[in-house]
């Protein structure tokens, strides 16, 4: 007996009002669809309908049934639309944001193997160190550095962001190494002025997690700009590893407190809670993943 069959033809039977009506619906005889009703509640043990030659109705077990199978045939139907979608094509338009930093430095000189491979996809990346609304404002993913707030987004973290403190030589020369994190009090800080990152630094120690209240006289909030102040020996930088990664290997940056690195921040790819996701976003989620997966 296929039970998933029975239910099915129970159903129609159920909503077509008649044994000869919901045959008609599936191209079966009569005599097949009663013969699966019957099988079904042989199995079950259970009366399902009362017919007569007139008329049909469901008995007070057969109602109750019918609605748990009718929520089982709905799962089973987005089951299979949820296979097929994952054979389709990834193809549309799909909108992306990213914080500045990452986008630039990361994610955007990874994009052209992820457009090679889905060629019927197109990409529009806003980068943006903003707090943005998904839904409101139309993107089908955002990426996100540091702690979440509870949005009933689905979160999928990604390798966390990695914070580097460095300064340029012409800055130490004229000011001093810091030995420890707490002789970044005497020094110009150079702050990235945004509202997730605004504040004190905080740097792991013996005792745990030690918190530096520094300070100086620039700010912007923008990582490329604060690269150029340090760059110009301005002050000491605390930004991602990616954007100062060349400026360190050419000796223009010189890596601070090695034994203190700072925590790494997290990061995740968040996305609409769809029952169903396009191809073209899972195919994103999936490149996202592998590129750049914890």
């Amino acid at each position: 007996m296929d039970r998933l069959a029975s239910m099915t033809i129970f159903a129609r039977a159920v909503e077509a009002g008649s044994f000869s009506a919901a045959a008609d619906a599936l191209a079966l005889s009569p005599q097949a669809v009663g013969k699966h009703v019957r099988l079904l509640e042989e199995h079950l043990g259970v009366r399902l309908l009362r017919r007569t030659t007139r008329r049909q109705s469901l008995t007070e077990t057969g109602r109750r049934f019918y609605e748990r199978v009718r929520t089982i045939l709905a799962e089973v139907e987005a089951a299979e639309a949820l296979a097929a979608e994952s054979r389709a094509e990834p193809r549309g338009e799909l909108r992306v944001n990213a914080p500045v930093t990452f986008g630039a430095y990361e994610l955007a000189p990874a994009l052209p193997d992820y457009l090679a491979a889905c060629p019927e996809v197109s990409v529009d990346l806003t980068l943006s160190d903003r707090i943005v609304d998904l839904v409101d404002e139309g993107y089908d993913a955002l990426i996100r550095v540091g702690p979440l707030a509870d949005s009933g987004l689905v979160a999928r973290p990604l390798r966390p962001h990695v914070l580097v403190l460095c300064a340029a030589p012409a800055y130490l020369d004229r000011r001093g190494v810091p030995a420890r994190p707490a002789d970044l009090r005497g020094h110009e800080c150079l702050g990235f002025a945004h509202g997730t990152t605004r504040g004190p630094w905080t740097f792991p120690g013996p005792d745990g997690p030690e918190t530096v209240a520094v300070t100086g006289r620039f700010r912007v909030n923008n990582g490329q700009a604060l690269l150029s102040a340090a760059l110009a020996g301005l002050g000491i930088l605390l930004q991602p590893e990616p954007l100062v990664r060349d400026a360190l290997a050419a000796g223009r940056l010189v890596r601070l407190l090695p034994d203190h690195a700072p925590p790494p921040r997290p990061m995740h790819v968040l996305h609409a809670p769809e029952r169903r996701i396009t191809p073209k976003l899972r195919s994103f989620l999936d490149f996202l993943a592998a590129r750049f997966g914890g």
